[in-house]
């Protein structure tokens, strides 16, 4: 059985337009998740209101909504209120530009979502959208309201369909300076970046998240199935972390060893070497063919 549409509307670019569904691309159903319970009675717990200065429970129709304006002082603010500040979706993507895909700074990456269309009536003009977009290679941004938010979102052909990720605002990130500034430049020898770059060379691979384990999962369903067989658990013993500093350039040199990179090293190392003479003896032919030609 097909999922269930997030969120469905037209999907629009200038006078061509199509119906079409969106799709959360994420999933977080497989994953294990935990209840609060009563460790006396099995019983699962429910959350309370708890008003922070008396301690009294507070009942849903002496809830509200209220902003900080100040430590310990908030202005209430009414669902009305809320509503008169709320943007009314016109469920339409409306395409306002196209941007090279390698402009998008990937920190503004949100959340995807799959775009189909919807229904047998929209698959031409969604086809000529996905096409033509394929054709010039362009990441197409639009507007989009989701839960009483308006969004960008940015669209590119997926397959036989379309990926729309919606985007950060700028006031949603944090600046990179403060985080980087502090960091030193320190004197780093060419041998040290050379041996890094084997080390890189050894571990190079293509992108497949088929490869990727979630190995915490993994152990989190194990527990849960040997807990409720009755088995006990054991608790690992801590691994103690070792003491011993060891200088960089070792630590390189240690970490080419370890993946058999060394070999790999040498010969690099001696190609260049080799590659040198060869250079000279060129240009060594070239010039006295210039002699001979003068």
């Amino acid at each position: 059985m097909a999922p269930r549409a997030y969120w469905k509307g037209t999907l629009k670019l200038s006078l061509v337009s199509c119906p079409v569904a969106l799709y959360p691309a994420t999933t977080a159903a497989k994953k294990t998740r935990f209840h609060m319970i009563n460790r006396e009675t099995g019983n699962r717990l429910k959350q309370q209101m708890v008003d922070s200065g008396t301690g009294d429970v507070v009942e849903s129709d002496q809830k509200g909504r209220g902003y900080e304006l100040r430590k310990g002082k908030y202005v209430e603010i009414e669902p009305e209120e809320l509503e008169a500040v709320q943007i009314v979706s016109n469920h339409t993507i409306d395409i306002e530009s196209f941007v090279p895909s390698d402009e998008i700074d990937q920190r503004y990456l949100n959340h995807p979502y799959y775009i189909a269309p919807d229904g047998k009536a929209a698959v031409d003009a969604f086809a000529v959208i996905r096409d033509a977009m394929k054709d010039q290679d362009r990441v197409a941004l639009a507007k989009i309201v989701l839960t009483n938010r308006e969004h960008i979102i940015a669209i590119e052909p997926l397959g036989k369909g379309l990926l729309g990720t919606t985007l950060r605002f700028p006031y949603e990130l944090r600046a990179e300076d403060q985080f980087f500034d502090d960091i030193k430049s320190p004197r780093i020898t060419k041998d040290m970046v050379e041996l890094a770059g084997h080390i890189l060379h050894t571990k190079a691979a293509h992108f497949d998240p088929g490869k990727f384990k979630d190995e915490y999962e993994t152990a989190l369903k194990a527990l849960v199935k040997r807990k409720a067989s009755g088995k006990t658990i054991e608790l690992p013993e801590r691994e103690e972390r070792p003491s011993n500093v060891v200088s960089l350039m070792d630590a390189l040199k240690q970490s080419l060893k370890g993946r058999g990179g060394r070999k790999t090293a040498a010969k690099s190392h001696a190609r260049r070497a080799a590659g040198r003479p060869r250079s000279a003896k060129k240009a060594h032919r070239s010039t006295a063919r210039q002699r001979k030609a003068g």
